[in-house]
């Protein structure tokens, strides 16, 4: 037995090494070799827990704090770990009923009694909105702005709209001046053969640059279709969304935006696309762009061959493309559904579905994929999403390709990127991958929620 122990003893220092050089993959690889040999172990389920958050497994990393308190009730890191899983997934009151416990066994625990006090703010505002929100219809942001009032400056010698109209000459300077981090004055940010398609970019606004470097500017011969995360971690979210804004307003017909399970509320509060808009701007530009992400296409069919989404497919059998068309995207999403799907899901490489690795949607393997396509008569799906290594991976016998367009991601995964080109008559997808650009020296994730920023995740 103290063999066991030791052995599973070692197995935990190697996958910590592996944690502190963020390998995660194989910290949770070493983590659970760990466990088979020792269960009963509340650190173990502890550390990989955090692992597992580091990936964006929510759901598995709730699954392993709740698991280490089983073990160990008296564990005070499974209460932290299990309230920073339900922090990330917008389950604020569980959270705070975490917090609730660490300081009532800790109350001279500074750090612990201040996200307390952090998460309890949370609540008590989710609470008031819900308390003064109208049964009525909601009016827009837009029926409260007078864009002929504002005035631009005298001393404002950055980019201006010709005759209120987005132009070329218009983008090439708006580029240039977001690139030197200045920034765009509010009158025109409010008015603001191949295809290619790219994956999250997440507020990397200068490796969103270095796409363009690469493989050209937008055009209506070199059109782009732009797979959803646009914003949140990275701190150049504001830019990154005001270009692709800019380019959707200049090539309407070329240029497309799908919204991913990031261009919303819960997600932009917490990740610090909120924060950044208030920062740079103001609150009502906020609630601008959050009505605009509503009205953002889910998923896109290219040709009749291929299926574009940000997430993936559906938790329930017999879904078509025309159920995707009776979708009402104008809203914050569901918990459970289609559209909580096309944001959420992700690929597995078994057949069948199972839990969700982030405890939303669900996982779905190359038979569920193979059925869909069956059914709908398309060749494959495009999708994004998630983090992997090369920029892109190609699952499920070709059918199901993941393409992520953030290389270093939040400056410490090391991961390439990749963007995918489409041509021909067949759709082949072509893949081209390229490594992160330097930028200035601010770190992802300053305009996230403090319990973010404080390394929890």
């Amino acid at each position: 037995m103290a063999e066991v122990t030791n052995e599973a003893e070692l197995l935990k220092e190697k996958a910590n090494k592996f944690f502190k050089e963020k390998d995660y993959e194989n910290a949770i690889k070493y983590y659970s070799e760990a466990l088979e040999l020792n269960p009963s172990n509340a650190i173990y389920y502890s550390n990989r827990s955090l692992a597992y958050l580091r990936t964006e497994c929510y759901g598995y990393a709730l699954a392993d704090a709740t698991k280490a308190l089983e073990v160990d009730k008296n564990y005070i890191k499974g209460y932290y770990r299990r309230a920073t899983s339900n922090m990330a997934l917008g389950k604020f009151k569980a959270a705070l009923k975490d917090y609730e416990t660490v300081v009532r066994v800790r109350p001279n625990d500074k750090d612990a009694r201040m996200k307390y006090q952090e998460c309890n703010k949370i609540v008590k505002q989710k609470a008031f909105e819900r308390a003064i929100a109208s049964d009525d219809k909601k009016k827009s942001v837009v029926d409260s702005l007078d864009i002929e009032s504002m005035t631009i400056e005298d001393d404002y010698v950055g980019p201006k709209l010709e005759d209120g109209k987005v132009t070329l000459q218009f983008m090439k300077d708006m580029m240039d001046w977001f690139k030197d981090q200045k920034k765009l004055h509010r009158k025109c940010a409010y008015q603001t053969d191949k295809l290619t398609i790219c994956g999250d970019t997440h507020g990397q606004y200068y490796d969103l640059l270095n796409i363009f470097e690469l493989n050209g500017l937008p055009s209506e011969t070199n059109p782009y279709l732009f797979n959803g995360d646009f914003v949140d971690r990275g701190s150049f979210s504001v830019e990154v969304i005001l270009t692709l804004f800019g380019f959707k307003l200049l090539y309407p017909d070329h240029f497309h935006l799908l919204r991913g399970n990031h261009e919303t509320d819960n997600m932009n509060q917490m990740y610090g696309f909120e924060g950044e808009v208030k920062a740079k701007y103001t609150a009502q530009m906020f609630q601008l762009f959050s009505e605009v992400f509503q009205w953002l296409p889910l998923a896109q069919c290219i040709n009749n061959k291929v299926l574009v989404m940000h997430g993936g497919l559906f938790s329930e059998d017999g879904v078509t493309l025309e159920d995707l068309r009776k979708i009402d995207r104008n809203r914050q999403p569901p918990d459970s559904g289609p559209m909580c799907d096309l944001l959420w899901s992700d690929p597995q490489p078994q057949n069948g579905r199972s839990i969700s690795k982030r405890g939303v949607s669900c996982q779905f393997g190359p038979d569920v994929t193979q059925h869909f396509l069956e059914q709908n008569k398309l060749d494959y799906i495009v999708r994004s999403h998630e983090v992997k290594a090369e920029g892109y991976e190609v699952t499920h016998s070709g059918k199901c390709i993941t393409v992520f367009s953030a290389p270093n991601y939040c400056d410490q995964m090391g991961n390439k990127g990749a963007y995918i080109h489409l041509r021909g008559s067949d759709l082949k997808p072509d893949f081209h991958q390229f490594t992160a650009v330097p930028h200035p020296n601010v770190k992802p994730m300053v305009y996230a929620n403090t319990l973010m920023q404080l390394g929890m995740m």
